[in-house]
C-alpha cells in the first residue's frame, strides 16, 4: 500500500495509510491502566483491560480493540486481516 507506514516511541505507536485514509494513534496510559485510541473513522476511544475476556474492550460499544482495528483495516486494505491483539 503506497503512503503506509509504522511507529514506536515512547509508547506511542501511529499507523499510517496515507493521506487517503488517515493515521492510527495507540497510546499506553500506564497509570490508567488504558490504551487510547484515535481512528480516522471511529474516533477516540479509551479501552480498560478485560481480565475475563483476556482482552482490551471498550464498554460503550461493546467491541474489543482488535476487533474493531480488525474491521477497520480490513475496509482501508479490501483484504482479510487478522489481528490477534490481547
Amino acid at each position: 500500500m503506497n503512503g503506509f507506514e509504522v511507529e514506536y516511541n515512547s509508547g506511542v505507536m501511529t499507523i499510517s495509510f496515507g493521506e487517503q485514509h488517515g493515521t492510527y494513534v495507540l497510546n499506553k496510559q500506564p497509570p490508567n491502566k488504558q490504551i487510547w485510541l484515535s481512528s480516522p473513522i471511529s474516533g477516540p476511544k479509551r479501552y480498560d483491560y478485560d481480565a475475563e475476556k483476556e482482552t482490551w474492550f471498550y464498554s460503550r460499544e461493546h467491541v474489543s480493540l482488535g476487533e474493531l482495528l480488525t474491521q477497520e483495516f480490513q475496509n482501508i486494505i479490501a483484504e482479510d486481516v487478522d489481528l490477534p491483539i490481547r
